[in-house]
């Protein structure tokens, strides 16, 4: 079984045994080739955007360009505080304290989202980083108030070259910050292009000694 079957494997076991899903979308390729595939199996179901108020305005463009070709339903998630009042308070936590920044901004929003759905697909893959080298491709996820839900990445086991092939094929754009060098987008302020070639998140938030954001918490193996 070839790659794209598989993902459609997993994405159809999924929908069969929960009744809320939803999607995380970061509009990166994985993400796009996710949504793609999802689309063909619910066609309304939710796609959740975290919007830090950070983005690149290429990100934002590329959202409702790609959302008007594909028709989904998209939810934008918003923090508490904009951004403005966020710096008023506290100043630019991306520069002093990047791991609280991503905790307003990302993980607080998502995961009171999260609570009313039982499954979350991810466009998460082992080659991203080596926080993710043992994922596998449904996890359960416990977020802190004790919900319980399936955690689904149908590209677990994707490389880049695939998801960009898949894109080709399927005639779908891609987030022009690529061809710019960018191999891992996040918030603009905390996104480079890659130190190492090797190594796609090494531009993200870079010297600061992180890798992720706190949304995601993978298995370990064994």
């Amino acid at each position: 079984m070839d790659k794209v079957e598989g993902a459609k494997t997993i994405i159809r076991e999924a929908l069969v045994t929960c009744t809320r899903p939803c999607f995380t979308c970061s509009f990166q390729a994985e993400d796009v080739v996710v949504l793609h595939l999802l689309l063909r199996e619910r066609p309304d179901i939710p796609v959740l955007f975290l919007d830090t108020g950070y983005h690149f305005p290429e990100v934002y463009a590329y959202r409702d360009a790609l959302k008007e070709r594909l028709g989904f339903y998209v939810i934008n998630l918003t923090p508490s505080l904009s951004k403005e009042e966020q710096e008023r308070l506290y100043g630019k936590l991306y520069e002093t304290d990047p791991t609280r920044c991503c905790q307003i901004r990302k993980v607080e929003p998502l995961f009171q989202a999260l609570e009313g759905y039982d499954a979350w697909f991810t466009g998460l893959r082992r080659e991203q980083s080596p926080t993710r080298a043992h994922l596998k491709p449904v996890e359960e996820a416990i977020l802190q108030s004790g919900h319980r839900l399936q955690k689904v990445s149908p590209l677990y086991d994707w490389t880049l070259k695939e998801v960009f092939a898949y894109l080709a094929v399927a005639d779908l754009p891609h987030l022009p910050l690529y061809d710019q060098g960018y191999l891992s987008i996040g918030c603009a302020p905390c996104t480079a292009k890659p130190l190492d070639p090797q190594d796609a998140r090494s531009g993200r938030w870079a010297g600061k000694g992180k890798l992720e954001c706190g949304i995601h918490l993978h298995a370990k193996e064994g």
